[in-house]
């Protein structure tokens, strides 16, 4: 079963945020780094991608058949979303076990599962 794998950073310090990320030992930032090419060489992920923090993100809604965008996001910046990827696993079990091991599920934030639907 396909599942999609969205990651919300929470406090997890990442390279992008050079205060929190600094604050973390090289052994510290050598396990994540470690873990993630883990993910990226296990044969039931499928990488997505990293992104952009929220601040750069544009918000997009049709009222009364009028576009409006909002600049920056839409959810509290704690729980925004910060990648994604896909994973191929026999069962929902082995996706939990996949999302325990990114980085971001162990330092402060989380991994959501989602299931993918079957074709329209």
């Amino acid at each position: 079963m396909k599942y999609l794998l969205l990651i919300h950073h929470g406090t997890s310090p990442t390279p992008d945020d050079e205060e929190a990320w600094g604050r973390l030992s090289d052994e510290e930032k050598g396990k994540v780094y470690a873990a993630w090419q883990a993910l990226n060489e296990n044969p039931k992920v499928t990488t997505g991608e990293r992104m952009q923090p929220p601040q750069a993100a544009t918000t997009v809604r049709v009222e009364n058949g009028e576009t409006l965008t909002t600049d920056g996001p839409f959810v509290s910046v704690k729980e925004a979303l910060g990648g994604y990827f896909f994973v191929e696993a026999d069962d929902l079990d082995e996706a939990i076990e996949i999302a325990a091991s990114v980085p971001a599920a162990q330092t402060g934030g989380g991994i959501e599962i989602r299931p993918i639907a079957g074709t329209w």
